[in-house]
């Protein structure tokens, strides 16, 4: 049975509070006169007021027994009855014959086949895209209150929801049997078997959970997104499944393990399991994506630690290079001609060191001498590397704009993945990196303008990261980084609803009628904007015409309210933390979301006691 708390079912309040009770139950002059018409007596009055304010409430008849009694106070006080005066059950006949008063009175229809039939309907169309049997439930209390229905006991609508999801669940589960082939069968059902795998299953597997972003696990997930591509295409058996059904049945079977999975009937579990195959492809994309980016996230900072700490540790070899400079320079002026200080200088060089060695150490000097780390970028990016390509090469990366000009560098990129060599040739356009990052890729290598290889690849990959965070870049059977447009509806799909979204709002459903309605709801509003404007003291309008909240002045703490805190804290008893958990769950039930996901109740004893203990552990 699914769990009443986390529906809309109407019920009484816990607590009830003055002003609720005299707003929802206090009984009007109109219905003080029907009560007075429809009983005589002073006390079936109060059980007749007692039925037509609950069911006003609730929509349904309560038992008088589970009308809280301060509900029956606060109407007997209004009544201006005794104390003495209880409510009274009355006859079947007599309680038949107020029901239908009560229900006239109130133009509300009585539960019958009629109201079957429609909630049956609304709940068979909203179970093409839920699935959860509270938001179903919830569906269907929404449409007979909507069309005026009495409310069924809230058993008979769980059953009826449980029988209309089944038979639209079942729906889904047969055709995606059907198209399995034997092959794909095998492979699933293997997948439930310990058989040469230990003590657990490779179902286990399925369902790992990311772990930090370290380098090991970096590799680990970009394996297990390999072993899940594996398994097969199973994007066509889910093309008719919705979303949400295919999240909700994902979660299902990632709550089962292998026994229990292979007690559910073959339908059911091969479309639990391939829903919970596409789901977990789906997150280890959008862990493996999240994890690029906190990997370059964290290769960058270091790159500007490391320029702060040159500059202190490497002032010694930037005298040694300016010394360097003035000898060249020393020798370049003192030789007969430009073939002698050319041979002066390669000599003088070579005694200084291997060029390798004089060049990197010109990058350093440079790197911690400006503002600018990228050069520092290689050493620590060179560790991520293989990573890195194997991650670039396994996500499908799609522009979600017209802008191709990171799209051809990482295609670039992967096309020299086996080049170790400094130089790569000028063939890619690098639209893409700022001014910094061009200075630093592009230089003269034997007469030619060539790229230096390892400042493109972290450049791409700077930037690549970048782009994923911004939404710039896609990532193909992602969900966090997938094209935003892709999962918005259709407009075929959006015009069979123009016009129930226009009869809701009681706009007109025609295009120039519509923004006509529109144009002067805004006029409207921005009218009563400007006119309260010279009333708010904190909103300013500056002379570009862009709006300004001033900061609050801070107000000054008067003596009253310090006396006020004090007095209270010498009241409050001293609570401890489970006493508060016991009371916030008492008051605001936050207890229902550690409730199963099917929606059911719990079926472990003392649950509430466990979730709480839980909580405060």
């Amino acid at each position: 049975m699914a769990s009443i708390e986390r529906t809309a079912y109407p019920r009484f309040k816990r607590t009830l509070r003055p002003h609720t009770l005299h707003a929802l139950y206090t009984p009007t002059d109109a219905e003080m006169a029907f009560a007075q018409g429809a009983v005589r007596s002073r006390a079936h009055q109060l059980s007749f007021l007692v039925r037509l304010k609950a069911f006003r409430r609730l929509g349904y008849f309560p038992k008088l027994s589970e009308v809280p009694t301060t509900i029956v106070s606060h109407i007997r006080s209004c009544l201006h009855v005794e104390q003495a005066v209880e409510r009274r059950d009355e006859e079947p006949r007599t309680l038949y014959r107020h029901h239908q008063a009560i229900r006239t009175y109130l133009h509300v229809t009585a539960w019958g086949y009629a109201a079957r039939r429609l909630i049956i309907k609304a709940v068979a169309r909203a179970a093409e895209t839920m699935d959860n049997p509270a938001d179903l439930i919830n569906v269907a209390l929404e449409t007979l209150i909507k069309e005026r229905y009495e409310l069924p006991a809230f058993s008979i609508l769980d059953r009826m929801v449980g029988r209309v999801r089944s038979v639209v669940n079942h729906r889904y589960f047969h055709p995606i049997l059907t198209r399995l082939s034997q092959a794909d069968a095998i492979r699933l059902d293997g997948l439930l078997n310990t058989e040469g795998h230990g003590f657990r299953s490779p179902y286990q597997r399925l369902k790992q959970l990311p772990k930090r972003p370290s380098l090991q696990h970096l590799q680990d997930w970009i394996t297990q997104l390999e072993w899940l591509l594996s398994l097969g295409d199973i994007t066509h058996l889910l093309a008719d499944l919705p979303p949400l059904k295919v999240k909700h049945f994902a979660a299902e079977a990632r709550a089962l393990d292998a026994a229990e999975l292979k007690a559910v009937t073959p339908p059911k579990r091969s479309t639990r399991m391939r829903c919970l195959i596409h789901r977990m492809r789906v997150q280890c994309r959008d862990e493996l994506a999240l994890m690029l980016i906190k990997r370059m996230q964290r290769i960058q900072p270091r790159g500007k630690d490391e320029r702060e700490d040159l500059r202190f540790r490497y002032r010694e070899r930037t005298a040694t290079l300016v010394s360097l400079l003035a000898e060249v320079v020393t020798t370049s002026e003192h030789a007969a001609s430009d073939t002698q200080a050319g041979a002066n200088i390669r000599q003088l060089l070579t005694e200084r060191g291997p060029a390798t060695q004089l060049l990197e150490a010109c990058e350093t000097v440079i790197a911690s001498s400006g503002d600018h780390d990228q050069p520092l970028l290689w050493r620590y990016y060179r560790h991520d590397r293989h990573a890195l390509f194997r991650l670039i090469r396994q996500l499908a990366l799609r522009s979600t704009s017209q802008d191709q000009s990171l799209a051809r560098p990482v295609h670039y990129l992967l096309e020299h993945e086996e080049r170790r060599s400094d130089w790569l040739p000028d063939e890619v356009d690098l639209s893409c990196a700022s001014e910094r990052w061009l200075r630093l890729i592009y230089g003269m290598h034997q007469g030619e303008r060539m790229l230096r290889r390892r400042h493109f690849e972290v450049c791409v990959c700077v930037h690549l990261a970048a782009e994923l965070k911004s939404g710039d870049i896609s990532i193909v059977g992602s969900e966090e980084y997938a094209d935003s447009r892709e999962q918005l509806l259709s407009w075929a799909a959006c015009a069979l609803l123009v016009a129930d979204y226009c009869q809701e709002l009681e706009w007109p459903a025609t295009a120039p009628a519509f923004v006509a309605r529109l144009r002067a709801w805004l006029t409207e509003a921005a009218g009563q904007v400007d006119a309260g404007y010279p009333d708010h003291e904190q909103l300013v309008i500056d002379e570009h015409g862009q709006p300004r909240l001033k900061k609050l002045p801070k107000a000054e703490q008067r003596a009253s309210v310090r006396e006020l805190e004090a007095a209270i804290h010498s009241r409050l008893p001293e609570r401890q933390i489970i006493d508060i958990l016991v009371n916030i769950a008492h008051d605001t039930n936050w207890i229902r979301h550690f409730a199963p996901l099917s929606g059911c109740d719990p079926k472990r004893e003392r649950a509430l006691e466990r979730y709480i203990l839980t909580a405060f552990a």
